[in-house]
C-alpha cells in the first residue's frame, strides 16, 4: 500500500526587540545566567505586565509579509501548564484573537510551486531554560529567556515531505530576516519549530494518528526526524510493531531516533482564558498604514531588478538578496557610484571576508553604503589603488570615516610624481643588479621583483602601468 505524509508546523520566532514583551529587561541572546531578570518576568506576585509596542509592530510586519489578515483588535490569554522554567505556571499568549490569521506562503521544490496556508500568527512570551548538570545530578533554571517575545506561526497541515518542510522554513527565514522581524538563527534558538506529523493511505481524506516533535532547531535534524517518524508510522501500520498514539516526542539527533515524552495535550488541557492583566490592543488605521509603509521589497523582486535593470549576474544577485543589510548597503552605494558590479564585488568578497574574520553574520553588517560608494569612486577614478582601498575598507568597518579624507591623511592618494618614482626606481635597480641582468637576459619574471620593491616603497600609491613603463625604460638604459 502507498502512503502519504501530512505535516503541519508550529514555528517559533524570537523577535528582534531590545527588551522583553512585558517588561524592560534585555531580550538579547547570551549573558550570565539569570542576569536579564526582574520581578515581573520572574513571576513575583503583584507585578503587572505592560505590552511592548515594538512586539506588536513586528507581529503585524510578520503577518503582512506572510499575506495574513491583521486583526485590528488583538488580545492576550493565559495558557495554563506547570513546568519549572515557567515561573507564573501559565504562559501569556494569544488564543481567541491572535494578531494575524489566514495567510499563505509560496514554496518551490523539485515538484514545483505550492501554497502553504497559514492558520494564524500569535504573539507570546518564551519560557526559561532548564540546564541539566549530569555531574551533580541536578537541574538548574535560567530565567534570562523568560518573557522574551515570540511569534508562533501555525501552518495548516499542507506539507507532505521533508523537502517541502525545508523549503517552507527557508522561505519563512528569508522573508522574516528581510523584514528585520528576527535574525532567525536556529543555532541560537531564535527560530525553532514543532513538527506535527501523521501518515495515511494515499488518497484517503482521513487524518492518521498525529505525533508532535518539539523544539527542533536545525534543518538537518528536522529532515532526519521527519524521515524517521514516517518510517516508524508506516512500520506500525503495516507490521503492528507498536500502537500509534497521539503524543509529544523528543528527537535525539545523536541516536537518530525519537522518544515518547508525554501524551499530546489538547486545547482544553491548557484552560485558555483571557488575561485580565493585559488590555486588548486596538490597531487603528494610522498604526496599520505606518507598518505597511515599512514593508521591504520581497527578495525575489529585488533579485529580478538587480539582474534585469542593473545588469548583475545571477550569482551576485543571489548572494546579495540573502541579506537585507547587504541589499540596503548595495543600493546606497550604487546610488553614489553607479557601478553595480563593483559594489557587488566589494560586498560579496571583501566585506564578507571581514565579517567572517569578526565571526559576524551578513545581517550584522553596519557599513554605510554611501561611504562604500565614495570609496569605489576613489578606486575607479584612479585616486586610490585597490590594495589600499581594502585597507581603508577595514577601517570603515570599525569607524565612521570619510574615505577621501582618510586616504589623504594616511597618504593613500595615488601620486604620479615622476621625480619621486624615478628616485625609487633608481634605488631598486641599484639594490638588485642580478634582477636587472636577468631581465635584460630575457627573463620577464625578473622585472616583477623590481616592480614589487618599487610598489612597496611607494606604498601602492602609484599607477601600476605608469610605474611599469618607467621601470622598463630605466632598466633598458642600464
Amino acid at each position: 500500500m502507498k502512503y502519504e505524509t501530512v505535516i503541519g508546523l508550529e514555528v517559533h520566532i524570537e523577535l528582534a526587540t531590545e527588551s522583553k514583551i512585558f517588561c524592560s529587561c534585555s531580550a538579547k541572546f547570551g549573558g550570565e545566567q539569570n542576569d536579564h531578570v526582574c520581578p515581573a518576568c520572574a513571576g513575583m506576585p503583584g507585578m503587572l505586565p505592560i505590552v511592548n509596542k515594538r512586539v506588536v509592530d513586528l507581529g503585524m510586519t510578520a503577518g503582512m509579509m506572510l499575506n495574513c489578515h491583521i486583526n485590528r483588535t488583538t488580545t492576550f490569554d493565559k495558557k495554563s501548564y506547570y513546568y519549572p522554567d515557567l515561573p507564573n505556571a501559565y504562559q501569556t499568549t494569544q488564543w481567541f484573537a491572535p494578531v494575524a490569521v489566514n495567510g499563505t506562503v509560496e514554496i518551490e521544490t523539485s515538484k514545483g510551486k505550492k501554497n502553504v496556508r497559514i492558520k494564524q500568527i500569535h504573539m507570546e512570551e518564551d519560557a526559561g531554560k532548564l540546564v541539566h548538570d549530569d555531574w551533580t545530578n541536578t537541574t538548574l533554571v535560567d530565567f534570562n529567556r523568560t518573557s522574551v517575545p515570540l511569534i508562533e506561526i501555525v501552518s495548516q497541515p499542507d506539507l507532505s515531505s521533508a523537502e517541502e518542510v525545508v523549503a517552507y522554513l527557508e522561505r519563512l527565514r528569508s522573508l522574516l530576516r528581510f523584514a528585520k522581524v528576527s535574525d532567525c538563527r536556529m543555532e541560537q534558538g531564535s527560530m525553532r519549530c514543532d513538527v506535527n506529523l501523521s501518515v495515511r493511505p494515499e488518497g484517503s481524506d482521513k487524518l492518521g494518528i498525529r505525533t508532535e516533535m518539539k523544539n527542533m532547531n536545525s534543518i538537518s535534524a528536522i529532515t532526519r526526524a521527519i524521515e524517521y517518524e514516517v518510517a516508524r508510522h508506516i512500520d506500525a501500520i503495516e507490521n503492528g510493531t507498536e500502537e500509534l498514539v497521539q503524543e509529544t516526542r523528543r528527537w535525539d539527533d545523536v541516536k537518530g531516533k525519537s522518544y515518547a515524552m508525554r501524551n499530546k495535550e489538547t486545547a482544553g488541557d491548557y484552560r485558555y482564558f483571557p488575561d485580565p492583566n493585559v488590555m486588548p490592543v486596538v490597531i487603528d488605521d494610522e498604526w496599520y498604514d505606518g507598518i505597511k509603509a515599512t514593508l521591504p521589497e520581497f527578495p525575489e523582486v529585488k533579485r529580478a531588478r538587480y539582474i534585469d535593470q542593473l545588469g548583475l549576474g545571477e550569482y551576485d544577485a543571489d548572494q546579495l538578496v540573502e541579506s537585507r543589510a547587504f541589499c540596503d548597503c548595495f543600493e546606497e552605494a550604487y546610488a553614489v557610484c553607479g557601478n553595480a558590479k563593483e559594489v557587488a564585488n566589494y560586498l560579496i568578497s571583501d566585506c564578507m571576508n571581514l565579517l567572517n574574520k569578526k565571526q559576524m553574520t551578513v545581517d550584522m553588517l553596519t557599513l554605510e553604503g554611501k561611504s562604500l560608494g565614495e570609496l569605489i569612486n576613489l578606486v575607479t577614478e584612479g585616486k586610490v589603488s585597490r590594495p589600499n582601498a581594502k585597507k581603508i575598507l577595514a577601517v570603515m568597518f570599525e569607524n565612521d570615516i570619510n574615505p577621501a579624507e582618510y586616504a589623504e591623511k594616511e597618504g593613500f592618494i595615488v601620486s604620479n610624481d615622476t621625480g619621486k618614482i624615478e628616485k625609487v626606481i633608481a634605488e631598486a635597480i641599484a639594490s638588485d643588479p642580478k634582477a636587472v641582468a636577468d631581465f635584460k637576459g630575457g627573463k620577464e619574471k625578473a622585472l616583477m621583483a623590481l616592480f614589487g620593491k618599487c610598489m612597496k616603497e611607494l606604498k601602492g600609491n602609484c599607477d601600476p602601468q605608469t610605474l611599469r613603463e618607467m621601470l622598463i625604460d630605466a632598466v633598458n638604459k642600464q
